[in-house]
């Protein structure tokens, strides 16, 4: 079904406007899918972000401009996020030893542990809702996505 089905639509939309709402409404399926993965574990997208950022520091500290920077959803209160996360027991915040201002933020064992256990079915959700097109199809239109945001940089 074609975009202007999907959102029924009978006014002709020039191919950029057609592009861009194309982009949104896949964009709001695509999180949609995924906050229903995460819904039973009681966690939002944007601490699922948070918690895979942490693990990738891989045992080092990060800071909250560290994770603000590698946000997915950079228009998240990342303080409120890391509260959150640490009440639920799934990252510890501590106060740097050599700079007492500073504060570092560690995943802990149930965070990865966590982790572990959503990495195959985030990995199966993704497999499947991208089933429809082959390996190349994926390559292409990551760089065409990728292509999109270099107007910003332009």
């Amino acid at each position: 079904m074609n975009i202007e089905q999907v959102i029924k639509s009978n006014v002709k939309m020039n191919v950029a406007t057609k592009t861009v709402i194309n982009i949104s409404y896949t964009s709001r399926f695509l999180e949609e899918s995924f906050l229903e993965i995460l819904k039973p574990f009681d966690l939002t997208s944007q601490q699922f972000n948070v918690l895979r950022i942490l693990r990738g520091q891989k045992g080092n500290p990060a800071n909250l401009s560290t994770i603000q920077e590698r946000m997915v959803d950079r228009n998240s209160n990342t303080t409120r996020l890391i509260d959150k996360l640490i009440k639920k027991d799934l990252v510890t915040r501590r106060v740097c030893a050599s700079n007492r201002r500073k504060i570092e933020l560690f995943i802990t064992k149930q965070g990865l542990a966590l982790l572990t256990t959503l990495d195959p079915i985030t990995q199966n959700n993704n497999t499947t809702i991208t089933s429809a097109l082959d390996a190349e199809e994926l390559e292409q239109l990551n760089n065409l996505l990728d292509k999109i945001r270099t107007f910003k940089e332009n």
